[in-house]
């Protein structure tokens, strides 16, 4: 049974009428801390495509990797054509949520970011992320290159072989298709509605499981969320 969700109606519809009035009352968030101040050109960048669970988790998280130039919450995987938030979260679509992360090779590496991204999410849960479950919130690494397909093979065997977690890792790795952005209103939610997006991330129990599982380990190689 599919519980509280990575989205605005659903979630407002938990904490109800009276907290809506409270938090709507607040300021944007300061950007991501990791975001250069001086932004390469488009062609000096290279793209990782993720699926970490609620992006807005995932985008909070990998803004803050210094690096890491700008994100892009979405939809991928699935065979409909611009899906919307409540079609994929049916899952009716194939579509997981992803997060394009477009980062400076010059600063972090796809490496340096699977290994980050090992370490922010639950990779041996199958049935979806923290409270939310489903497919379409399932972990999976859309690779861009051969290079990257190589990077995250021997990355999520490294983590298998490790014994860290006790159970086997279930993070997909698939090749990279159409990517489609979600709408206005999930992008950067973490900076336009920030106690919102903390409440949400406190009740889902992500850090902490994230803790359980991980450790002194646990979100590596991020600065703040």
């Amino acid at each position: 049974m599919k519980t509280m969700k990575c989205d605005l109606p659903r979630f407002l519809a938990v904490i109800g009428f009276a907290a809506i009035i409270f938090f709507g009352a607040y300021p944007d968030a300061a950007p991501g801390a990791g975001q250069s101040e001086s932004v390469p050109a488009p062609e000096a960048l290279e793209v990782a495509t993720l699926a970490g669970g609620c992006f807005w988790c995932v985008e909070s998280d990998f803004d803050s990797v210094p690096g890491v130039v700008r994100t892009v919450s979405g939809y991928t995987g699935g065979y409909v054509e611009n899906p919307t938030y409540t079609q994929v979260s049916s899952d009716t679509t194939g579509h997981r949520e992803a997060v394009q992360i477009y980062y400076d090779p010059k600063h972090v590496t796809f490496a340096d970011l699977l290994e980050i991204f090992w370490r922010s999410v639950n990779p041996i849960d199958p049935g979806g992320q923290f409270c939310d479950r489903g497919k379409s919130y399932t972990t999976a690494i859309f690779v861009n290159s051969e290079e990257q397909r190589r990077l995250a093979e021997a990355s999520k065997k490294m983590l298998e072989q490790s014994g860290i977690l006790k159970r086997p890792v279930v993070t997909d790795i698939e090749t990279a298709g159409p990517f489609y952005p979600a709408e206005d209103y999930h992008q950067d939610y973490y900076k336009k509605n920030p106690l919102r997006y903390k409440f949400y991330r406190l009740s889902c129990g992500r850090d902490a499981r994230i803790v359980d599982l991980w450790g002194e380990q646990a979100h590596r190689g991020i600065v703040a969320h």
